[in-house]
């Protein structure tokens, strides 16, 4: 389980790819890495991936053919940052909101706005994902937890402060960016509950 709140960006030392798989060797910000065990769980944009090796902050981790076809993991290259979490811990501060890690689609950043000391950020989703956008909605983009501001069809928007600009990827984020996203859970199951029971929310159609 993760919470969120992206504890910093990491970067990208290598990639290795094999058919259907990937390893990725990802340095931590110093002290970041301590005490991770092999086997342990951390979130690289949102994707929570298994430590296979480790070697002062750099960590190794496979991604699988499904993770590639799902995420943006498979677009990464040497130098690229990414947000990173380690896995919560019993009794942690959850600041944000319970992630799995589990990556549902991908988003495109559609346009970005920049008033004074903020930034807005617009996401298109595939049209079957936006029956789960709500306004003050929560959702996960590249693994922080955010709040959902307006929403028109299969496009929502989210308003940054600067210090998740600062501490998260968001701040050199650029128009055509894909990114991961991962609906809020409960949301997911209430909607498709009353889906099975009839009360089926349209699905968005862009442009009609």
């Amino acid at each position: 389980m993760f919470t969120g709140i992206v504890q910093g960006m990491a970067k990208v030392v290598s990639v290795e790819s094999r058919p259907g798989l990937n390893t990725l060797v990802i340095a931590l910000p110093a002290g970041a890495a301590d005490r991770v065990q092999i086997g342990a769980s951390v979130a690289i944009n949102g994707t929570c991936l298994t430590v296979t090796r480790q070697e002062g902050e750099s960590l190794w981790f496979d991604a699988m053919q499904e993770t590639l076809a799902r995420t943006t993991l498979g677009s990464l290259a040497p130098g690229d940052l990414v947000n990173f979490e380690r896995a919560a811990r019993i009794g942690d501060e959850i600041g944000g909101h319970l992630l799995s890690g589990h990556i549902h689609t991908t988003a495109t950043i559609a346009t970005i706005e920049t008033p004074e000391n903020n930034r807005t950020l617009w996401f298109e989703v595939p049209a079957d994902w936006a029956r789960y956008l709500f306004p003050k909605g929560y959702i996960a983009i590249n693994g922080a937890s955010l709040t959902i501001g307006d929403v028109q069809e299969n496009r929502f928007n989210v308003h940054l402060i600067p210090e998740t600009l600062r501490a998260t990827t968001f701040g050199t984020a650029k128009v055509g960016d894909p990114v991961n996203i991962e609906v809020d859970s409960q949301t997911q199951t209430i909607v498709d509950t009353l889906a099975r029971l009839g009360y089926d929310r349209p699905l968005a159609v862009p442009g009609q």
